[in-house]
């Protein structure tokens, strides 16, 4: 996806990096042109900051995202997934385990899974950042239970997997 929308934008680098905070926090667009992040509209001075652009340029975004019919597309059906709870998961009573590994492996999730399930933890979150997006993408999973060492070891063997960092 995010390669064909570079594409599109190739000429236009400020629109460019308002669509990348756009997709980064699942904030889309209106059939009537607002910015929306679910229902609640978000001003374009807002955006604007978030991009480090001026807000006629967010305005010129927008009118190219309702004219551009895949990207409308894209746009208006774009939902925010969710509060990521990891930044909170200590005042929550939860652990995190972030795994930084070929984002382009198959099978990181599922062994990483298998193993909280063998610990008999229950994973309350996983969020994968996209390699599109995040320079260092890192898969990171909420758990309701401290992970063991022997588990921490366990997801380093995961084929791929470059580091677990346990907190």
């Amino acid at each position: 996806m995010w390669k064909k929308i570079s594409e599109k934008l190739k000429n236009y680098p400020a629109r460019l990096n308002v669509i990348r905070i756009m997709i980064e926090y699942g904030i889309g667009v209106s059939e009537n042109g607002k910015i929306v992040i679910g229902p609640v509209e978000i001003p374009e001075v807002s955006i604007a900051r978030a991009a480090g652009v001026d807000r006629r340029i967010v305005k010129k975004t927008v009118e190219y995202i309702l004219q551009d019919k895949e990207l409308r597309r894209i746009f208006t059906g774009l939902k925010p997934a969710g509060a990521l709870l990891a930044p909170i998961a200590k005042e929550l009573g939860y652990f995190v385990v972030e795994i930084r590994a070929d984002p382009t492996a198959p099978g990181i999730l599922a062994g990483a899974a298998k193993i909280a399930a063998e610990e008999n933890i229950s994973i309350r979150q996983a969020v994968a950042e996209d390699p599109e997006l995040f320079p260092e993408p890192k898969l990171i999973l909420v758990l309701d239970k401290p992970l063991s060492g022997e588990g921490v070891n366990k997801m380093l063997k995961i084929p791929y997997v470059k580091s677990v960092t346990a907190y």
